[in-house]
């Protein structure tokens, strides 16, 4: 009579489990917290271990955009929204709305929706793709894809336009 151990997970398997558990762990604490502060710190570990599951995937792009836009841009013009409005931090303010006999029912409903999809649907699991994404969205972005990159880029530019025209202050003749 033999006994086989259990199958070890790999390391890349490990990393994955604790990256997730992580995000998981903390994202629950995003929306739980009562201090909007200390959320919005937990929503910068919740990035951060996205980003790690992107470069996990071999999405290095992708991690590089999440940390620059979500946590050096979004959480940034957060945090300072969050200290030029006082009364968000006091703690006379009520963060639930009293109607969670409601949201429990709609919750359950949605969980049981998703856990259905993700258990139907046939995960067509490919080899991983271990080359660097950057130069190969670089490459696509200047020659297949030229013409919406540019497009886009003048887009940016007359919306940056507009909002510096909006916000000029106009100044009044002394005369």
């Amino acid at each position: 009579m033999t006994i086989s151990l259990p199958e070890l997970p790999t390391l890349s398997q490990l990393a994955f489990l604790i990256i997730a558990a992580t995000v998981v762990f903390s994202a629950m604490l995003v929306v739980t917290l009562r201090n909007i502060f200390h959320s919005l710190l937990f929503l910068v570990v919740t990035f951060l271990g996205v980003a790690g599951v992107f470069l996990l995937l071999a999405a290095d792009f992708l991690a590089a955009v999440q940390v620059l836009i979500y946590i050096g841009a979004i959480i940034v013009l957060m945090m300072f929204a969050l200290m030029l409005t006082h009364r968000v931090m006091s703690a006379d303010v009520t963060q639930t709305s009293g109607q969670w006999v409601l949201a429990i029912p709609v919750s359950v409903g949605l969980l049981t929706f998703m856990f259905q999809v993700f258990v139907k649907h046939p995960w067509g699991m490919k080899a991983a793709y271990t080359k660097p994404t950057a130069a190969v969205i670089g490459t696509q972005l200047l020659t297949k894809y030229v013409l919406p990159f540019e497009l886009a880029s003048v887009i940016l530019l007359v919306a940056m336009v507009g909002a510096i025209v909006l916000a000029k202050e106009e100044k009044d003749d002394p005369a």
